[in-house]
């Protein structure tokens, strides 16, 4: 996916919010925006917005000497996402298509992402997602999803935030339980970028009881390949089934020539508009390429 130009403002946005929870300067503040004010116009809209971002937030350690300002944000939605788990488990018995279930809520727990929304109440959010049944689906390719996992051998897993993997967890534990037999690789940022969930966040939650745990080798908001390490590269060109978690991912890989599905949640109108859909749609789109 291209940048459109009402992307910049949000980068200006989320970078700024960065740097306040990085509780740095008014004036360093203004720095950060400042540079990437100078370097922008050099930047093309050809480039994904995950690319650009990945550019942005890249400025933000050079002038705050802070790597990782989002750390205390991750534990905690680990902590908060992992005290729901009874509840989410049990919101799944009784249902008629455990999978979907899974599907649902792994998606639904998308909406815990801090580049969007610094002021996010995450007991709040994980409350309404107790509390309900009735999800807006525009494009949910759920009978594509459910063939291509059973003639899967080889899956591959790409997270987004942390808090968020504890939905994922639930999906995992569901496919490793109906196909036990499965390789699952689920990959994790190999940095800090954002909330963006890390390894040591995956092994927290407890992913690596139901999939092998990697990074990608990147810090990119996103998965751009050509910053991907190369044993990422080759898991990735090897998988029979890709599952993208989250709206960077989306904007990063929607070019790409593999066949993925593509699992978020629409937070801003730019993705909704590209795709054909409304803002808060549960998305599960099958990208699959013809050849």
């Amino acid at each position: 996916m291209k940048t459109y130009l009402d992307c910049i403002p949000c980068f200006f946005r989320q970078l700024l919010s960065a740097a306040r929870i990085a509780n740095i300067s008014a004036r360093d503040q203004k720095k950060i925006l400042d540079k990437f004010a100078q370097i922008l116009p050099d930047i093309p809209l050809s480039y994904s917005p995950p690319e650009i971002a990945h550019i942005a937030y890249g400025i933000l350690p050079e002038i705050s000497g802070k790597k990782d300002p989002y750390n205390r944000i991750r534990r905690k939605s680990n902590e908060i996402a992992l005290s729901f788990l009874p509840q989410l488990k049990k919101k799944i018995e009784g249902t008629k298509d455990k999978l979907l279930k899974c599907v649902e809520l792994a998606i639904l727990g998308n909406v815990i992402d801090f580049g969007v929304r610094d002021d996010l109440n995450l007991r709040s959010e994980i409350k309404k997602i107790l509390n309900t049944d009735n999800y807006k689906k525009s494009i949910f390719h759920y009978s594509e999803f459910k063939r291509v996992l059973k003639k899967s051998d080889f899956i591959l897993y790409l997270a987004d935030n942390a808090g968020e993997i504890v939905f994922d967890r639930i999906l995992l534990e569901e496919m490793k339980n109906t196909y036990p037999q499965k390789k699952i690789y689920y990959v994790v940022k190999s940095e800090p970028i954002i909330n963006d969930a890390l390894l040591d966040d995956a092994y927290r939650v407890g992913i690596n009881m139901f999939a092998y745990v990697m990074t990608n080798g990147s810090n990119a908001p996103g998965t751009i390949i050509s910053l991907c390490s190369k044993e990422f590269k080759g898991i990735y060109k090897k998988a029979d089934m890709i599952i993208s978690k989250g709206q960077g991912n989306f904007e990063s890989l929607s070019r790409s020539t593999k066949d993925i599905f593509f699992m978020f949640m629409v937070k801003c109108s730019v993705v909704a508009k590209h795709i054909g859909c409304n803002i808060s749609d549960l998305v599960l789109l099958y990208n699959k390429k013809r050849r």
